[in-house]
């Protein structure tokens, strides 16, 4: 097996049982190996031949690979180079996960259905789900973005339709909790218990109620509030301690993901300097 110098590891500080592994540009091969967590990842570059169990593909760009636990696979490329991303999580974290989203309690986890994935929905969930784990910023972001990928990935399998109704009166409290605190961050977990729903039921009605779930429409609010602040001529590092984002940086990415400029241009509309 040859030495990778080009894989770098790190544990989410966010959600501390994820591993994120990152390789760019490697060449080295893997002999057949396991892992006690699941992992899944995208290949960013290059083509592999991927090996999981007694089945083998093909591999290339925009590819998502998914492993169970104790599934013995290799994944080596094929000539040249390959450049990936890949998340380790804890079985047992995923189980908990898996059984609030397939709504019923069992003993374990449930395997994921493919061992690649084309789809573009399930492409863009992972995607998401990394760069939230990457910024270190949310963990209310992180937490979301891993539910909405488990729930994509497990929709070709196993997944139940799960449509309880809740009453509008308790999805219009959570959604007055995250709009009058701001400056708090929130937790997924105790939302739910207050609303006396499983953290997934929660987020499949907050998004059938308001049209986002509630992270994405907290950050959509905070969004319109700075820009009413900005226009008010207040600083943007104020703005951003305001309104709970972790730093102003943080604060200057969502907003350009919103609106493609930064908080500075947007406000030298408005402001003169």
């Amino acid at each position: 097996m040859k030495k990778d110098l080009t894989a770098h590891f790190k544990k989410s500080t966010l959600l501390p049982w994820i591993e994120m592994r990152v390789a760019h540009q490697s060449c080295a091969c893997y002999e057949p190996h396991s892992h006690d967590e699941f992992s899944f990842g995208i290949i960013q570059q290059g083509t592999a031949t991927y090996q999981n169990r007694n089945a083998s593909y093909h591999i290339a760009q925009g590819d998502i690979v998914t492993i169970n636990p104790n599934d013995v696979h290799s994944c080596n490329p094929n000539a040249g180079t390959w450049s990936y991303s890949m998340l380790f999580v804890d079985a047992m974290q995923m189980g908990i996960i898996q059984e609030d989203v397939l709504g019923e309690s069992r003993r374990d986890y449930v395997p994921f259905p493919n061992d690649v994935e084309r789809d573009e929905r399930i492409r863009r969930k992972y995607l998401h789900l990394f760069q939230s784990l990457e910024d270190e910023s949310d963990v209310f972001d992180a937490e979301v973005a891993l539910y909405e990928f488990v729930e994509t990935v497990m929709a070709g399998g196993a997944l139940k339709s799960i449509e309880r109704r809740h009453d509008l009166p308790t999805l219009c409290w959570v959604k007055d909790k995250l709009l009058d605190n701001f400056q708090q961050t929130q937790q997924l977990e105790e939302l739910a218990n207050e609303a006396g729903m499983s953290r997934y039921q929660l987020l499949r009605a907050f998004k059938g109620q308001f049209g986002l779930p509630p992270n994405a429409y907290l950050m959509d609010e905070k969004i319109k509030r700075a820009k009413v602040m900005l226009r008010a001529g207040e600083g943007i590092a104020d703005v951003a301690l305001q309104l709970g984002f972790s730093d102003q940086a943080h604060f200057q990415r969502q907003f350009k993901k919103k609106l493609a400029v930064t908080p500075k241009y947007y406000q030298s509309h408005f402001v003169s300097k």
